[in-house]
């Protein structure tokens, strides 16, 4: 697995937990969709990504959006 897919995916994670999180307990867990949201589109326009970071400290190896 690459940082670029790892990445989506902890982001599809993080949206779907919130989600969930949201409708179980409290709607101010919406605010963490957003959070992931806009880093996502931060990420896109400036190549800055806190977890591809984090990724690849932990050893994943590079894609072609993150290096």
């Amino acid at each position: 697995m690459t940082v670029d897919r790892a990445v989506m995916m902890f982001a599809g994670f993080v949206v779907l937990a919130s989600l969930a999180l949201a409708y179980y307990f409290s709607p101010y867990w919406y605010w963490l969709t957003a959070f992931v949201g806009f880093n996502l589109m931060q990420a896109s326009v400036t190549g800055f990504c806190p977890a591809a970071i984090i990724f690849k400290r932990f050893g994943v190896r590079c894609g072609t959006a993150f290096q």
